[in-house]
């Protein structure tokens, strides 16, 4: 009697594990009602460091005329609305640089020290400084759609000047502008 009751747990046993190989079979094929698992996440961005403008060693350079500033991108002193020669030089030696990065936008910001009781003017003569430089700029070699202008007009600092700011690099005027 003991050889039978052996003999049934062995068939009991083997029903189950064949049972329960069933279900692990059942478990590693997907079910054709649901939908497909997501495709796996794309790598994260590769981040990228702001590229800067080589400054020039003497002051006899190529960029003579432009003043580098700190926090990266050039300044650009201007009384009128025209650059000098040695400014047009000036600009188009940088813009060959600019033109070597592989992307980003250049952002020209024009200001003006006056006059102060006519916001239009000022503006509009900030406008015709930064569309000067923009001309350089591209006659330098830079296509024209990474020319971002900002005409600031008269800012708290009152200056006669032009920034140009490479991909990347913020710009010096964001405290003027907010007073």
């Amino acid at each position: 009697m003991i050889k039978g009751r052996v003999s049934l747990s062995r068939r009991a046993a083997l029903a189950a594990g064949c049972g329960l190989l069933g279900l692990a079979a059942r478990a590693e094929t997907p079910d054709p009602s649901l939908p497909p698992d997501p495709a796996p996440a794309p790598p994260p961005p590769v981040q990228l460091t702001p590229l800067r403008p080589q400054t020039p060693q003497s002051p006899a350079g190529p960029l003579q005329g432009l003043q580098a500033l700190p926090q990266g991108g050039f300044r650009l002193r201007m009384t009128g609305t025209e650059l000098t020669p040695a400014q047009v030089t000036a600009v188009q030696a940088l813009a060959r640089t600019l033109a070597a990065l592989p992307q980003g936008r250049i952002t020209v910001e024009a200001q003006v020290a006056g006059p102060a009781e006519d916001v239009s003017i000022a503006r509009r003569l900030s406008l015709a400084r930064a569309q000067a430089v923009k001309s350089a700029l591209i006659a330098g070699g830079l296509t024209p759609t990474r020319i971002d202008l900002r005409p600031l007009g008269r800012l708290s600092g009152a200056q006669d000047a032009v920034d140009i700011l490479p991909p990347g690099v913020a710009s010096p005027n964001t405290e003027a502008r907010r007073s």
